[in-house]
């Protein structure tokens, strides 16, 4: 069985629910064991570094030292938390070590580098393997158009996150093949989804979140799928504000990543938390 230590971070604990119930139901089924970190902290959320980096980087050195004393590599499911964990490995690393751990002393840790940070999306093709995702598929989305919604933190820094070409990414239309459904090319699908400046550029950011959903709605797709709960919460939570700034008519389930491939192993919807959306996905559920 494939074991990760799993940093749910901040927002699967409550605003994105959704994504944590389809995380822990998807890795049930797929075989895969999540040891969720006891004791986990907030990542920062791209904004602690802004104020004092150096706490910034010692508070996720702990959630690494966490994941070495499993002896597992730290997986999340949100590009934002990925971004943090990797940013401050790459700079524990490359000379603050020694800085940190003098902190990180004072509650008895040490880090040591042994533990490597993935994301969901990645673990499934690099780890687990697409065509052994496809034999667990119970229900093929066939009459599916899925938009792939990357979103900026999953893709860049390239140095840091260093998966995939970030500026033509396959990852999302090659899990989006492997459930059975048609990948749908859009326009929005590298921009940023606005959620970190949502409070300090609310109408810019409305503009953004419309114009993404209604770009996914003019190429044909029936749902926007993206491997960050944030992105998922942006687009979703602030669509009916997103469709009055744009003058969009369409409403569009976005669905996390894990929830589109619960839907493919033939897992229940509600236990997909689905029902806990803003854009009706009501229709989607009946056409699959």
């Amino acid at each position: 069985m494939m074991r990760y230590a799993f940093f749910p971070g901040c927002v699967l604990e409550a605003a994105a629910k959704e994504a944590y119930l389809a995380t822990v139901k998807v890795a049930a089924a797929l075989g895969i064991e999540l040891v969720e970190l006891e004791g986990w902290t907030c990542c920062g959320g791209s904004h602690l570094q802004d104020v004092n980096e150096t706490a910034a980087l010692a508070v996720n050195a702990r959630n690494l030292v966490l994941a070495e004393k499993l002896g597992l590599p730290l997986l999340t499911v949100c590009n934002t938390c990925t971004l943090m964990l990797r940013q401050a490995k790459a700079k524990l690393d490359n000379g603050q070590k020694e800085k940190i751990n003098g902190f990180l002393a004072q509650a008895g840790l040490e880090y040591k580098g042994t533990a490597e940070v993935t994301h969901l999306l990645w673990a499934l093709i690099r780890d687990y393997g697409v065509e052994k995702l496809k034999a667990k598929v119970k229900r093929p989305l066939k009459n599916l158009k899925v938009a792939g919604y990357y979103g900026c933190h999953i893709l860049r820094p390239p140095t840091v996150m260093n998966f995939e070409d970030y500026a033509n990414p396959k990852s999302l239309e090659t899990l989006i093949r492997a459930l059975g459904a048609t990948p749908v090319d859009f326009t929005a699908k590298l921009q940023c989804c606005g959620f970190h400046a949502v409070f300090t550029a609310e109408k810019d950011v409305m503009k953004i979140t419309g114009t993404t959903n209604q770009s996914a709605a003019f190429a044909g797709a029936d749902c926007i799928v993206t491997p960050c709960p944030l992105c998922q919460m942006q687009l979703d939570m602030y669509q009916p504000e997103g469709r009055q700034a744009v003058g969009g008519d369409r409403e569009m389930p976005v669905l996390h990543l894990a929830q589109l491939i619960g839907l493919a192993l033939g897992l229940a919807p509600a236990d997909l938390g689905l029902n806990r959306h803003i854009a009706d996905t009501g229709k989607l559920v009946a056409k699959i």
